[in-house]
């Protein structure tokens, strides 16, 4: 497929990059190996990776078109520059470390074809070894954020009353809505992403998807899980320093996630005080944990979770903030 050819195309995929060429390479060849009987492009939008290592990404697929940011603006802001020049009917948010196994595109498109609502719809996300990873969720509500902080979860893993994630535990075979999709794998009619104005920016690392599932749904539109097809996602960190990165971002973007739909009221200290429940559990837990298996990695998650009770981010959502449209 030529870069030029532009007027029938049937999805843009859209890959944020961050300082990797290994991950990406692999995961272009897995789209142009599986991929067939689609027009597609693919759009790789790179936060500030070092070096030219990158620009062999447009040399070695010319089916690839490359936005390099000078600086890291984060991930959704990313998503929304490849969005604004997508051509695509429909597009796909992927991750950079996720592989096709097969024709998913054209699965997930022949199973849209003709459906009138706004939709948003992700697939079966696998490990590294196949084994599943979590997919799709319920949003946050009292009852299940506890259970999720307790560990009841757990002990009730196919329970919905008790478990946010209780989908992933189930064999489903057929389509079924959902609350939420995970974001390494985000497939929308392109007029949706645009009529919502994309991902709010305001959410710097995670969340943004859940985010956008939110609003979609709030407005009418329907979330699918679609079972048929599945990709694998190399989901993990190696070192410290993006250990941490992820553990302050996630706790930054749920309290965010808060701010912005749990409004001011008991709704919202509930939400919050149950999330800084389960982070004081987490401290005691892998700190006894790593003392007595002496796991440094452990002890690491203790003082992470330590650390995340210093987190408090200002809120870009109040009023105030929506005046100086921030």
């Amino acid at each position: 497929m030529e870069k030029e050819n532009r007027k029938t195309l049937d999805c843009s995929i859209i890959i944020v990059n961050f300082k990797d060429y290994k991950m990406i390479d692999n995961c272009i060849e897995s789209i142009i190996r599986y991929t067939e009987s689609i027009e597609y492009e693919i759009i790789v939008v790179d936060n500030a990776s070092e070096g030219d290592r990158i620009d062999r990404i447009r040399d070695k697929y010319q089916c690839v078109e490359i936005i390099k940011n000078k600086e890291n603006i984060g991930f959704a802001a990313a998503n929304n520059q490849g969005i604004r020049i997508a051509k695509g009917k429909f597009l796909l948010l992927l991750n950079n470390d996720t592989l096709f196994l097969e024709n998913s595109l054209k699965k997930i498109i022949d199973f849209v074809q003709g459906k009138q609502e706004d939709l948003v719809l992700g697939c079966k996300i696998l490990n590294a070894d196949k084994s599943r990873q979590v997919s799709v969720w319920e949003f946050d509500n009292a009852l299940n954020l506890i259970s999720e902080s307790l560990f009841i979860y757990k002990l009730f893993p196919t329970s919905k009353l008790l478990n946010r994630f209780y989908l992933n535990y189930i064999d489903l075979k057929e389509p079924v809505e959902v609350d939420a999709v995970k974001g390494c794998f985000l497939f929308c009619a392109n007029i949706t992403a645009k009529r919502l104005n994309g991902l709010d920016e305001r959410f710097y690392f995670y969340m943004e998807e859940t985010d956008f599932c939110y609003r979609l749904k709030k407005t009418g539109g329907k979330v699918y899980f679609f079972p048929g097809s599945e990709i694998i996602h190399l989901d993990g960190a190696s070192t410290e320093n993006v250990q941490w990165f992820k553990f302050k971002n996630q706790t930054i973007a749920k309290i965010q996630f808060f701010q912005k739909h749990a409004g001011r009221g008991l709704k919202f200290f509930v939400l919050l005080s149950s999330y800084y429940l389960g982070i004081l559990l987490r401290i005691f837990v892998y700190l006894v944990i790593g003392c007595l298996r002496f796991n440094k990695q452990m002890l690491k998650k203790s003082v992470f979770y330590l650390r995340e009770l210093t987190i408090y981010p200002a809120n870009r959502f109040s009023e105030e903030a929506r005046t100086k449209n921030i």
